[in-house]
């Protein structure tokens, strides 16, 4: 499984009106997403190997105490190019990539995605995508045969469509909340949020624990 983690000074810079100016806070709850994230990557059953493409060194310090590989995003073009290098440093075979930014993301979820995906594989559509919550958006793209072909950004969800990869369909809402406004963070909230989440919202953001 292949895990993007921009540099904390440019990553979900769409939470600021929540952590406000400074980056402490800012910081703590990027790598507190990822934090469990990885976590729940890592503890799926489904998944053999998690290796998160990063440039930061307190990204790299933070999933490697969860046992993820990294390795720097070498291309430095934007996180397809980030997402395509990985999935090449990971090695042949079965290659999936995931958001780094999936706070409620439980094991069962994902390796009842993957496990789709692979059903899909074997009828000879070897790529296929799970969709945000809003369904524009993309959380998860697998590819059996390595060919990764990543498509993230804006109108995500149409793009890998197009491409040709299938969507998932299925009940994972840990999977579809992905993280970038403070809504998000509310609503990811309301499906049990992972540990360093949870602790991080507890202790600096209090307005989210009330709304």
């Amino acid at each position: 499984m292949v895990v993007p983690a921009k540099a904390l000074a440019v990553a979900k810079t769409r939470l600021r009106p929540l952590t406000g100016p400074a980056s402490v806070g800012h910081d703590e709850l990027v790598l507190a997403l990822l934090a469990d994230t990885v976590a729940a990557v890592s503890a799926c059953s489904a998944v053999a190997a998690v290796l998160v493409v990063t440039d930061d060194d307190r990204a790299a310090h933070v999933v490697r105490a969860l046992g993820a590989r990294t390795v720097p995003d070498e291309p430095r073009r934007g996180l397809n190019p980030a997402l395509a290098h990985g999935a090449r440093a990971a090695g042949c075979g079965p290659v999936a990539a995931l958001s780094s930014d999936l706070p409620a993301l439980r094991p069962e979820e994902l390796a009842v995605a993957l496990a789709a995906a692979g059903a899909h594989a074997t009828t000879g559509t070897p790529r296929a995508f799970a969709a945000d919550a809003a369904g524009t958006g993309t959380t998860l793209l697998t590819a059996a045969d390595g060919e990764l072909d990543p498509r993230f950004g804006p109108g995500s969800a149409a793009a890998h469509e197009a491409s040709g990869a299938v969507r998932l369909t299925g009940r994972w809402p840990g999977l579809a909340w992905d993280v970038d406004t403070p809504d998000d963070l509310l609503a990811a909230r309301g499906h049990g949020l992972g540990p360093a989440t949870a602790c991080l919202v507890d202790r600096l953001f209090p307005a989210v624990c009330h709304r």
